[in-house]
């Protein structure tokens, strides 16, 4: 079962630089995006022999989610379960007869982390609600998760401690996460590689100088663990200021 994430940064936009080219290449059997910043009706998107599950943001033209999948699942669910948390279109979940594949778009704390307050209640409530699935049967959740969990995870972590995305705050919850029983894929394949990030400012030539950050991830239930054949990331795919991140596991969805 091959799986991508991608944080598209507008898909209207990602459309005009090659995102098709990039769907064929990749070839996925679940192909998740984030910051879609549209409603369905406003992207023409043929993608024969794919389901499309789209949740967008009430505000137009900000945030939302969509999961493009092979397989039709038992049941769709769309954001995290708690009201004033889901109104940005930031959580789709599929549930599968053996799993549940999710795709997230975690909020972002913003400059001075004047947003914090939201981002930490969200990080509570995602994780409540992946050790609920979890409970019911393994759970593969990716997306743009806007932390760099450690120092390895980003170019320049020095200046960047405290500002959003590299807060103490963000990392501990991102901690917790982990320690609830779930595998961040990448760092299980690839505990010391550096150099690996997906996503880069679009300032200071930023990616022509892999000044970048790892925040989108692939995270499975820890009992997936062994089925982990590979974790990639693909860094000469273009398209958005984030570039695509992937797993192939050795299972098969039941459908």
């Amino acid at each position: 079962m091959k799986l991508i994430s991608w944080n598209v940064n507008g898909i209207r936009a990602c459309l005009q630089k090659g995102f098709e080219d990039a769907f064929r290449t990749l070839n996925a059997d679940f192909f998740c995006l984030q910051e879609t910043k549209a409603q369905p009706h406003q992207v023409e998107l043929d993608l024969p022999g794919y389901r499309q599950y789209w949740y967008s943001a009430e505000k137009k033209g900000y945030s939302g989610t969509a999961i493009f999948a092979r397989y039709e699942p038992l049941a769709v669910t769309y954001g995290v379960g708690v009201e004033e948390l889901d109104h940005e279109g930031r959580l789709i979940t599929l549930e599968y007869p053996n799993c549940f594949i999710a795709t997230c778009y975690t909020p972002n704390a913003q400059d001075g982390l004047k947003r914090l307050d939201h981002r930490m209640a969200w990080d509570d409530a995602f994780r409540a609600y992946l050790v609920s699935l979890d409970r019911q049967k393994p759970v593969i959740v990716c997306g743009d998760l806007n932390v760099a969990h450690q120092e390895i995870d980003l170019k320049n972590p020095g200046p960047n401690r405290g500002n959003a995305g590299f807060s103490d705050e963000e990392r501990g919850k991102f901690t917790e996460l982990l320690q609830a029983g779930f595998t961040d894929t990448f760092r299980y394949r690839n505990p010391d590689l550096t150099g690996a990030y997906s996503w880069w400012s679009y300032r200071f030539h930023a990616r022509e100088k892999n000044a970048g950050w790892r925040i989108d991830y692939f995270l499975v239930s820890d009992r997936l663990r062994e089925s982990v054949a590979a974790a990639p990331i693909y860094q000469e795919i273009y398209g958005s200021d984030h570039c695509p991140v992937g797993l192939e596991l050795d299972m098969e969805v039941s459908a």
